[in-house]
């Protein structure tokens, strides 16, 4: 009985909820990004460099001859697949770039949260006192 509780101690502190948060909007965010990648920016990469579709852009190291990357993976040939290497570049590249960004605009909004002011303390005791106290409620001193 105590594993349980221990475990359901373990699984309800915040930490343990916020990262489990994290990782699904973290999975979520991935697939956007991946979409952005793949569906916008990698099309417009592959036209600036005049080809049509970079991903099966590959080096065939052996004499064979195949004319897509599917084939040749298919086939056991081994290959350099440098436009499948570009597109992870980039993936890479750009969800570091989208998390600096929102970290970035987190640590802004953090930044521009009014600061508390300081509460005034007994210079004898230390404890949290009102502005307009004469006394400390606490341990009593004139103040």
């Amino acid at each position: 009985m105590s594993i349980i509780k221990d475990f359901k101690n373990f699984a309800m502190r915040g930490n343990v909820l916020d990262m489990a948060v994290g990782v699904i909007i973290g999975a979520a965010f991935g697939k956007i990004i991946s979409s952005l990648v793949s569906d916008i920016l990698m099309p417009i990469l592959s036209l600036a460099m005049g080809k049509a579709d970079l991903s099966n852009h590959f080096i065939v190291l052996s004499s064979q001859h195949v004319k897509t990357l599917a084939e040749a993976k298919q086939a056991g040939i081994p290959v350099i697949a440098y436009g499948t290497f570009i597109d992870t570049v980039t993936y890479f590249i750009i969800q570091t770039f989208a998390i600096f960004l929102i970290v970035r605009f987190a640590m802004k909004l953090k930044k521009t949260e009014p600061e508390a002011e300081p509460k005034r303390l007994c210079p004898y005791c230390k404890t949290e006192i009102a502005d307009d106290a004469t006394r400390c409620p606490h341990c009593t001193s004139q103040l």
